[in-house]
């Protein structure tokens, strides 16, 4: 990576220059970190989050107007290269104010707008890369696939005014993802949110790259998705939250919706029934999935470890059948994720023993098996992908069985609860969220590289990175975008962008890029001091 480090009275001038790419950063002299100041303006480019690949100026741009047309392609082209560019048309119209009709590629010119260009032959891009050329006659995106495509439409929104039209200056973006997997979490258990605040939040992640959505659906406050076999989890045992609230669950109806919307946004869902721990709602539910056939009472509190499934009995087996079948059958995505975590109700053999059951069962359903990192501990079934909550205080013997799984083939998500938890608290002063991994302001969200992070794990075992979301504390959308924003940018480009893009004092500029967007998407964020909003 080339660095220029210079007084910041002189950096606005030298990065006005300067199409910022993967190449090129700007970094404020030693000490002016402590009280950023008012970001130099930045071009379009500059602004872009994640940071791109690499950005080629190229002269002049093309600019929007009323006679601006999405094209989609000309005859033969999938119905679904359509759907991209209807969808990518409705995000524009609202902030611009233009008609933005859509049309086939092949009526009229091919330059009087934007063309959206599937080209499985496109060199360099890879499964979800893409490029973007502006001109003065047009702006084509170009993909080998169609999620490519809806990237690319994404670095388009962006690099359009908040309000009104715009000309987006002459260059050439060519631009990847570093990792395949990148993600978020929602803890929808702890306390209840209707589908409708799920499907806002896909929204949000896929504007900013995320492609995969992975929901907690169960814990031991509350279980929230109706399974037809055990008609009592959701009727009963979705009854309950913390606090003591309704609670409530969300129907299979809700479920398709939800994994409909997301897949049109490239967006895969992850649904997870944590297990053998975190099951007092089941058992509340259905006594007969204890070991002494009583049925405990619903739990309201914030405390974990206490509830454990019986490994001894046979029931439990069918109800994980049962459980995981119907959620199988709900989710064209590859994975299901069966928790795995705090389970110190669980004898470390009897943990093996059902975890070895849950994993046969998982395949048996035709998925793949995710858990949390604990199932390391255990026998990982082959192609298990582990996802490592740990933190900074994570025992050396617990990351070792971690890198020993990496080692022997199993892929890894990464969620260190220390960098990437958005449930941590920013600061003492912030009002929900939690504080036992530390304080994450948002420079520490930033400030890791997910390719080194844990010892013995090279960079090629990394599936991706997942920004996981506990609601204890949270209870309303403001309180959750709260806690979201601005931290989640951070970790949409840790997860996307080629690591000689990372820069915080670069990151912290196009962070303030992104507040006038947030605020005008009506997103509620946390104004970090350490970045200079406008």
């Amino acid at each position: 990576m080339s660095v220029l480090r210079v007084p910041r009275r002189t950096l606005g001038s030298l990065c006005g220059l300067l199409l910022l790419s993967a190449a090129v950063s700007c970094t404020a002299a030693h000490g002016d970190d402590a009280k950023p100041a008012a970001a130099a303006p930045l071009t379009p480019y500059q602004r872009l989050l994640p940071a791109p690949s690499s950005v080629r100026a190229e002269g002049p741009g093309y600019a929007f107007g009323a006679g601006t047309v999405i094209r989609t392609g000309g005859p033969g082209t999938p119905e679904e290269v359509r759907r991209i560019g209807e969808l990518l048309a409705e995000q524009l119209r609202g902030p611009s104010g233009l008609p933005l009709p859509v049309a086939d590629g092949s009526d009229g010119a091919a330059g009087d707008g934007v063309r959206l260009l599937l080209d499985p032959g496109a060199g360099g891009l890879g499964e979800e890369g893409y490029r973007l050329r502006s001109t003065p006659t047009g702006i084509t995106l170009t993909a080998r696939t169609p999620a490519g495509l809806f990237h690319a439409g994404q670095t388009l929104r962006q690099l359009l005014p908040v309000r009104g039209a715009g000309t987006v200056p002459g260059a050439t973006v060519t631009d990847t993802p570093r990792f395949a997997y990148r993600g978020a979490m929602i803890d929808i258990a702890r306390h209840h949110f209707p589908v409708e605040q799920a499907k806002r939040y896909v929204d949000q992640l896929a504007q900013y790259k995320f492609n995969t959505l992975h929901v907690h659906l169960t814990d031991d406050q509350g279980w929230r998705i109706a399974i037809d076999s055990w008609p009592r989890l959701a009727e009963y045992g979705g009854a309950s939250e913390v606090g003591g609230g309704p609670g409530g669950s969300w129907s299979k109806e809700d479920y398709r919706e939800l994994v409909a919307y997301a897949a049109d946004r490239y967006v895969t869902v992850v649904p997870e029934i944590d297990m053998p721990g975190h099951v007092n709602a089941a058992q509340a539910a259905y006594g007969e999935l204890t070991c002494d056939g009583k049925a405990p009472a619903r739990y309201t509190g914030t405390k974990v470890g206490f509830s454990s499934l019986c490994v001894g009995k046979e029931r439990t087996y069918a109800f994980v059948d049962d459980v995981l079948g119907e959620l199988a059958a709900l989710t064209p995505g590859p994975y299901l994720h069966i928790g795995g975590d705090e389970a110190h109700s669980t004898p470390a053999a009897d943990y093996a023993a059902f975890m070895d059951r849950a994993q046969a069962v998982v395949a048996a359903h035709g998925k793949t098996v995710m858990a949390w990192h604990q199932l390391a501990s255990a026998r990982p079934a082959p192609g298990a992908v582990l996802q490592y909550w740990g933190h900074d205080r994570t025992p050396d013997a617990e990351k070792a069985a971690v890198a020993a799984a990496a080692k022997a083939g199993h892929r890894l998500v990464l969620s260190p609860a220390d960098h990437a938890y958005l449930d941590m608290k920013y600061d003492k002063r912030t009002g929900p969220g939690l504080a036992w991994a530390g304080y994450v302001p948002a420079p520490r969200a930033y400030a890791w590289n997910p390719g080194t992070y844990l010892p013995g794990v090279p960079e090629s075992a990394v599936l991706g990175v997942e920004a996981p979301l506990w609601t204890e504390t949270i209870s309303s959308r403001s309180d959750w975008e709260l806690m979201a924003f601005p931290r989640l940018l951070s970790l949409a480009e840790l997860a996307w962008s080629p690591a000689t893009a990372l820069d915080w004092t670069a990151h912290r500029a196009r962070l303030a890029a992104q507040g006038p967007r947030l605020d005008a998407q009506d997103i509620t964020y946390y104004r970090a001091p350490e970045v200079p909003w406008p």
